[in-house]
């Protein structure tokens, strides 16, 4: 067990140098909060109350955050669920790879987060937890039966895990760590673009009637 936290420890540490914000979603009992345990290491967990569901935030290193709530069943507050959603940089949404009755309610979420503006082209890390348990389907069946292949316009990566454990931990968040500064450096490369584009127009001399 030792050995496991120090390699989700060394995981952790390829964020270094970046200010990333990490949303860690799924439905109830997908293992979230377990998962949210490894990852903070022995720092406080901060509890936020909020009108029909609890978010939770953790800072396992200097200037990278997770945040984490629960999806699904929660339509008529769905609207507040934007003020978590600014400036994400990455999203880790966890799923029950025993309970196979619950992809396409999990698959049904995840498409209506990835669609909220704030979220389009997030880099997607998507967990299949539990494998641990018998009936626990493998990682890429789990993909398949939520149809993530249909998902467009964001990066995704597939892993299997046991929250319990931690083991596939240290991969997933290797590999989000490395999504995640792509995703930043294209964003800063489209951003500068739109810049040039903008002082490009403002240079042009207007043209008015005689």
């Amino acid at each position: 067990m030792g050995l496991l936290l120090s390699r989700i420890q060394d995981a952790l540490q390829s964020f270094y140098g970046m200010n990333a914000r990490i949303l860690l979603l799924g439905l109830d009992a997908a293992g979230k909060t377990t998962l949210l345990y490894r990852l903070k290491l022995n720092e406080t967990t901060m509890t936020i109350p909020t009108i029909g569901f609890n978010v939770e935030t953790i800072q396992p290193i200097n200037n990278v955050t997770f945040t984490m709530w629960d999806v699904g069943g929660q339509h008529r507050i769905r609207t507040l669920w934007k003020h978590y959603q600014t400036n994400t940089d990455g999203l880790v949404f966890v799923v029950d790879s025993v309970d196979s009755s619950r992809f396409a309610e999990a698959w049904s979420e995840l498409e209506a987060l990835l669609d909220a503006d704030l979220l389009r082209g997030v880099p997607l890390v998507l967990l299949a937890n539990k494998q641990d348990l018998p009936g626990a389907l493998p990682p890429m069946q789990v993909a398949e039966e939520m149809g993530l292949r249909k998902l467009v316009g964001s990066r995704w990566h597939v892993q299997g895990c046991c929250a319990v454990s931690g083991e596939g931990i240290p991969e997933a968040m290797t590999k989000l760590s490395e999504m995640v500064r792509s995703f930043r450096k294209a964003r800063g490369m489209q951003s500068q673009t739109e810049d040039s584009k903008t002082e490009e127009s403002d240079r042009k001399p207007s043209s008015q009637d005689s």
